[in-house]
């Protein structure tokens, strides 16, 4: 099973792609880099709810999709796990 992975923007602009470990609507747990030398890191949801931030060494990283799409998203991932295991 693939990991799955997402891209999330650092303060100065940089778009890194990240693994993620978990995803819930109120919490998404994301590792940076590989191997031994990764990072984790928890991503919650703003005040407005229109992105998640977190901090990784001191530097603020943001995962610009609402919660109202990660909770989608998680649906939709959901129904595919179930119509996989069904066939």
């Amino acid at each position: 099973m693939e990991s799955e992975k997402i891209k999330v923007q650092t303060e100065s602009g940089q778009t890194l792609e990240v693994v993620v470990t978990d995803k819930q609507p109120d919490v998404i747990y994301i590792a940076i880099g590989e191997g031994i030398n990764n990072v984790k890191c928890r991503l919650v949801p703003s005040r407005n709810g229109l992105a998640y931030v977190g901090n990784v060494m001191g530097r603020e990283i943001i995962y610009a999709r609402s919660v109202k799409e990660v909770k989608a998203d998680i649906a939709q991932s959901e129904t595919m796990r179930f119509q996989h295991k069904v066939r």
